[in-house]
């Protein structure tokens, strides 16, 4: 499956990429060869000496931009052109910056030369009546395959955040691995084990229950929960690791590696920490707001993403294997569908009315500051518990974390290779500009359930990356608000969903799984799963 999907992200990307650059050559996007009609100052009316350079001061007006650009400007164009003799009699090889009103097309090519401001071109100089000339003509630097080369350039860099990425990982691995080293020395892993035996046997009834792989996916879960990102990718691939110790086939996922995998991308957290901390320096009155709404959204991908890959588990094995496994748990399906439908209406009512009247008791600074004290506490919290637990077990604690430590340096580095294949793929997709076919064949689904235009690149573009997705996040708060119903939407849309990919990649990646099986396909369910609940219910409460 994985296969598939890495080469769809590219050839898609290399054929949006293709296609807009034909299309920008067919039209002469960038006006090679036609000449800008200039004004020239008065110092500026004669050509340099032989071999030398000369500055020339421009003008370049408004007509002629809209004339050759199509872009209305309300200023003309003044530049200083840095002129020196061509290869050709007549001509000048020309350099400038860019100014503040200058075309948009004069950016791009500035920006695909290598720099910001910088172009070149070519200028003429129009005789006039006494030998000296008051206009002359500019030509932009030829210039073609942009996306292309946009596509080159992301690839390569893409795979330089990879390797950063995991480089920021080791220590975080080093660290958290450590820990957990002193905590399986000193029994702790069996008590947690122990405590979350009734909800573990019924997600994972393939792996014993005394297994410490158990613990390191309870602590995966409760790091989610509360928000701890540091904490929860190492306890994670602790988990994989594992996992991996019970596969008897190790290059292929196990229907506990999938489940596991889909409840991360899930991500059912109490505290969209990122999204909160964005909303409150975006000015938002009540920043803590999107809490309930995102913890519907991802309850609901959480749910759907349960049942597609127990599902998808059953249908591995046959269709009569899966009736026959409808038939004997109908019962168990009824009574999680009752429930279900009461969290709905409670979410829909009674709680999100509940906190609304918490916020309204609460001010926003006194919520923020409750979710600040739980994260920056939570962690110091568990350090002590385990580093003290594993003292009073009589535990050689530092030894314990050096050992620890160590696997952690090498799963992390371990990473790499999987991590820049798929984020150099995801790079491939987003410059080439194949987002925009993506958003162009979802529109008539997205105006059918009714989300916003503005809101759909987002939805998008989070299960592809944490980064882009923040970015168009901050962007729309930045020009519709943070307590406008868009600003609500994007926010819940951050906090109800995960990089499935990315997680994908790190997980599986950490213990060398090549085939992911349905791990893939049930977290982009489940991821929009996540997304149509937020949408919901954010537009049964805020509109």
């Amino acid at each position: 499956m994985m296969n598939y999907v890495w080469l769809g992200l590219i050839l898609l990307g290399l054929a949006a990429g293709l296609s807009k650059d034909f299309s920008e050559s067919w039209n002469n996007k960038y006006r090679n060869g036609i000449p800008i009609p200039v004004e020239l100052a008065e110092s500026g009316r004669t050509p340099p000496e032989k071999d030398k350079s000369k500055s020339l001061e421009i003008k370049i007006s408004p007509e002629n931009i809209e004339q050759i650009y199509g872009q209305n400007l309300e200023d003309p164009i003044i530049i200083d052109v840095l002129i020196s003799q061509g290869s050709a009699p007549g001509t000048y090889t020309a350099y400038w910056k860019t100014p503040s009103n200058c075309p948009a097309v004069w950016k791009e090519i500035a920006q695909s030369s290598g720099g910001e401001d910088d172009l070149t071109g070519e200028f003429r100089f129009v005789p006039g009546n006494n030998s000296r000339a008051v206009s002359g003509e500019l030509f932009t630097e030829k210039t073609g395959y942009l996306n292309l080369k946009r596509i080159t350039n992301s690839a390569l860099d893409y795979a330089g955040i990879a390797v950063n990425i995991v480089l920021g990982l080791i220590g975080i691995m080093a660290f958290w691995l450590g820990i957990m080293k002193i905590a399986e020395e000193g029994g702790i892993i069996n008590y947690i084990a122990r405590a979350a035996k009734p909800l573990t046997k019924f997600l994972f009834p393939d792996v014993p229950q005394d297994h410490p792989a158990i613990a390191a996916i309870v602590m995966n879960l409760s790091a989610t929960f509360l928000g701890l990102g540091n904490a929860a990718t190492p306890f994670g691939i602790k988990a994989m690791e594992e996992l991996n110790k019970l596969n008897p086939d190790k290059d292929t996922a196990t229907n506990a590696m999938c489940t596991f995998l889909v409840l991360n991308t899930a991500s059912f957290a109490l505290m969209p920490t990122t999204a909160i901390a964005l909303r409150a320096s975006a000015g938002s009155s009540d920043p803590a707001l999107i809490i309930g709404t995102t913890m519907f959204g991802s309850f609901c991908a959480t749910i759907v993403g349960l049942i597609t890959v127990k599902a998808f588990e059953k249908l591995s094995s046959g269709f009569k294997g899966f009736f026959s496994y409808l038939v004997s748990v109908w019962k168990k399906l009824f009574v999680i569908s009752l429930a279900t439908g009461l969290i709905f209406l409670l979410f829909s009512f009674g709680l999100m009315s509940g906190l609304r009247s918490i916020s309204s008791v609460l001010s926003a600074e006194m919520l923020r500051t409750i979710i600040e004290w739980i994260s920056a506490l939570a962690i110091p919290l568990l350090i002590a518990l385990f580093v003290g637990l594993g003292a009073i077990k009589k535990v050689k604690i530092y030894e314990a974390f050096v050992e620890g430590a160590k696997e952690g340096f090498t799963i992390a580095i371990t990473i790499i290779p999987y991590l820049v294949a798929i984020l150099m793929a995801i790079g491939i997709f987003r410059s080439g500009g194949a987002m925009e076919w993506l958003v162009y064949v979802l529109t008539p689904f997205t105006d059918f359930v009714g989300m916003p235009a503005e809101a759909l690149p987002m939805a998008l573009m989070r299960p592809l990356s944490g980064s882009g997705s923040l970015g168009i996040m901050a962007e729309i708060i930045a020009v519709h608000g943070p307590d406008s119903y868009l600003g609500i939407l994007v926010s819940t849309f951050f906090g109800s969903t995960e990089t499935t990919f990315y997680v994908l990649a790190v997980y599986f990646g950490a213990v060398n799984i090549r085939k992911t099986r349905y791990a893939l396909p049930a977290g982009l369910i489940s991821d929009v799963a996540g997304i149509l609940a937020a949408l919901y219910i954010v537009k049964l409460l805020f509109t």
